[in-house]
């Protein structure tokens, strides 16, 4: 109970992460690694632990069993529990609520009856593919101050990215004035991270009025949240920001992952991963040290567990077990779990999957510019290599190619 309130918390962890391209085909975008070795859905599972938040719904859908290995009952963040605790929830048949859920707000409707049965006063719901660390009871607080019906936390993006989000206007009382969904000519800076505090009754009750008034159009449906739902409850005058001024990033594109792996390679980063009053948490897999050969050569990396290093690697993030052969180089990249560099190839700005094999000689990628570090690749510029690829000796793979997973790239 926060006060004397009962909280719910849902995190949407069910879209497929389409614009991560072939990392995603196998895989929920939730448990994209991150930083070596997290996984994506680490950070509202571990907000969630430390806000004493202990009812924990996960609502499942794409590649499903992907998530239910990683999120193991709760374990990592302390609710596997008898009662309470966290919770797989999956689509299903039967009944009005049944079916493909089409977006984060109609996941909501599908699942209006459980929720009304677990009767939280406060529900609070959370994307699963943001990195950032935010202690929830501080806006649970701020929200109940307001006697709102939704607090929206938001944060300043730059102006050029701010086209791709939900963007918020907010009054001198952090009242919310306005809320414009991806629109094509911003009007503010100030997005949505998709974190939403409900008051649970409004909620539910403003979903039905919104299906109600859909029932006679054959094209309507409840989709995403910024479709109607929170236009409506801005309309109605009882929305309120809560502004979080800490790191924060999506991760939902290539580019953006790429980016966000990248800050942390930092001397000094921003995001602390292990900062021992707010560590993130994750499904610990026993591993040995990560052994380091005498030929090899590190600048600026994470490497793993289970890595061995016997090449050279600059500027990249390496997950467990991750082997990079003698005269190889990895520069600018991330490499996930299992995968080999063979001798004297090079990976330069590029994200490997899981258990790819890079042949001797091998070439993925392009060599950025050094002077231009700080502005990062585009999408089209960073070379993926999806799971359990092999790129033969010698193969080249060019900047911006994709590489599906289990393909074979031959020398031309």
């Amino acid at each position: 109970m926060i006060r004397g309130k009962k909280v719910l918390a849902l995190v949407m962890a069910g879209g497929p992460g389409g614009r991560l391209e072939v990392l995603t085909e196998e895989r929920a975008k939730p448990v994209m690694p991150y930083a070596g070795v997290y996984r994506l859905i680490d950070f509202p599972m571990s907000n969630c632990m430390h806000s004493g938040i202990s009812d924990v719904w996960v609502i499942a859908q794409y590649q499903p069993q992907s998530l239910t290995d990683q999120l193991a009952h709760g374990r990592p963040w302390d609710l596997d529990r008898t009662y309470g605790g966290m919770r797989l929830v999956p689509p299903r048949q039967g009944g009005s609520e049944s079916g493909w859920h089409q977006g984060n707000a109609d996941a909501i409707y599908r699942n209006k009856t459980l929720i009304a049965d677990f009767d939280p006063d406060v529900l609070v719901v959370l994307s699963s593919d943001h990195v950032y660390k935010l202690d929830y009871v501080e806006v649970i607080n701020h929200h109940l101050d307001c006697e709102a019906d939704v607090t929206i936390v938001t944060t300043e993006v730059p102006d050029d990215e701010a086209a791709r989000f939900g963007l918020v206007e907010v009054d001198d009382d952090g009242r919310v004035t306005n809320f414009e969904y991806k629109p094509d000519e911003p009007q503010s800076n100030l997005a949505a991270t998709e974190v939403f505090v409900y008051d649970t009754r409004k909620l539910l009750e403003t979903i039905e009025a919104l299906v109600a008034e859909d029932a006679d159009d054959d094209e309507a449906a409840l989709e995403d949240y910024g479709d109607e739902l929170l236009p409506r409850l801005v309309e109605e005058g009882r929305a309120y920001e809560y502004r979080h001024d800490g790191y924060w990033r999506d991760v939902g594109t290539v580019e953006d992952y790429w980016a966000s792996n990248m800050d942390l390679i930092h001397a000094d980063p921003e995001l602390v991963l292990d900062d021992p009053d707010w560590p993130i948490l994750t499904l610990g897999v026993d591993r040995p040290p990560a052994r380091i050969s005498g030929t090899a050569s590190i600048v600026d990396a994470l490497i793993s567990p289970g890595c061995v290093i016997q090449g050279r690697v600059e500027r990249s993030v390496l997950s467990p077990g991750v082997f990079v052969h003698e005269g190889a180089t990895v520069r600018d990249s991330i490499i996930l779990h299992e995968t080999v560099i063979g001798p004297d190839a090079t990976v330069d700005c590029s994200i490997l999957d899981a258990e790819v094999s890079v042949g001797e000689r091998a070439g993925i990628g392009t060599r950025r510019d050094p002077d231009a570090q700080n502005s990062g690749p585009s999408d089209s510029e960073i070379a993926l290599v999806g799971k359990g690829a092999s790129i033969q000796d010698g193969a080249r793979v060019a900047a911006g190619d994709h590489v599906k997973p289990g393909a074979t790239i031959e020398s031309s």
